[in-house]
């Protein structure tokens, strides 16, 4: 056991670690790597899932009013009096 482990114990009924073990054979595993294995995937299922979704600009919301004025950073940096 890995030093930054924690150690703990669980009461299981004698057919469900009967089946346990039987699960742990046929997968050519132990019976800890599968209550491991079981643990992890139940705990990242039950993360919360944040939203992909992000607002796309293009086209604006809002149509720009007037004209359109192309200026390039160059130009804009002559316009702006910077410190």
């Amino acid at each position: 056991m890995k030093s930054a482990a924690i150690r703990t114990s669980l009461d299981l009924p004698r057919d469900l670690h009967r089946r346990l073990h039987e699960a742990a054979a046929r997968k050519g595993c132990s019976a800890r790597n599968l209550i491991l294995t079981s643990i992890e995937r139940a705990v990242a299922e039950a993360q919360p899932v944040r939203s992909a979704r992000r607002l796309k600009l293009d086209p604006p919301l809002i149509r720009p009013a007037g004209r359109h004025i192309e200026v390039t950073n160059e130009e804009a940096y002559e316009l702006i009096e910077l410190p």
